[in-house]
């Protein structure tokens, strides 16, 4: 596994933000306005496309496109020579690798993309928020697995004029982060439905001949 492949894998599922609702803690009423106010535009958030640059641990960054449609579906096809095509189709996220001629597979709800691609997007849910912290040019908004079952953390960075996602960071156990931000951000419409189906395109094992 390349470290560019490792590094996605922990940008998708370092942090799973799926389960039983929690209550926030320790955030302050100007803390829960700015919680509401990333929901309310998440919520509004229905089709986007963007440029994006995913930087790991070491510094190294690929780029690649972004095409979403929510709930639940997203494309990332990374440049060449990255050879990574990353697909939700709403329930699952496949990761393919050309280069190595891989093809993995996770649930959605098992990943951070769980968190904005939602139907219904809820902060008070399945995760813990941490930290609201503010920039001169917008603020970021840091949660947990609520159940504390899975180390890590994940953190959703806002402009602020115009309100729009700027990228998230994940950061796993070890304290390794890995970081996407997004570039030229817009809302569209009418996506092609084949953009969010990948299907595995290795060949079926065809099982032993006749002896």
């Amino acid at each position: 596994m390349t470290f560019t492949r490792r590094s996605l894998t922990l940008a998708l599922a370092a942090a799973p933000l799926a389960g039983p609702a929690l209550a926030q803690t320790g955030l302050s009423a100007a803390d829960q306005a700015l919680v509401a106010r990333a929901v309310a535009y998440l919520e509004g958030l229905d089709e986007a496309k963007a440029r994006f640059v995913q930087t790991d641990a070491r510094g190294r960054a690929t780029t690649g496109q972004l095409f979403m449609k929510r709930p639940g579906k997203a494309r990332f096809a990374y440049d060449a020579p990255s050879g990574l095509l990353v697909v939700s189709d709403g329930g699952v996220v496949s990761v393919q690798d050309k280069r190595l001629k891989t093809f993995d597979q996770y649930p959605l709800a098992a990943t951070p993309l769980s968190l904005f691609l939602a139907r219904t997007i809820r902060l008070d849910r399945g995760v813990t928020i941490t930290r609201v912290s503010r920039m001169a040019d917008g603020f970021s908004i840091t949660a947990r697995d609520g159940k504390k079952e899975t180390a890590g953390q994940i953190t959703l960075t806002f402009t602020d004029t115009p309100l729009a996602l700027a990228g998230w960071t994940v950061t796993d156990a070890q304290q390794r982060p890995t970081r996407v931000q997004l570039q030229g951000l817009q809302r569209t419409s009418g996506l092609d439905r084949s953009l969010f189906v990948l299907k595995d395109p290795r060949p079926k094992n065809p099982g032993r001949g006749k002896v």
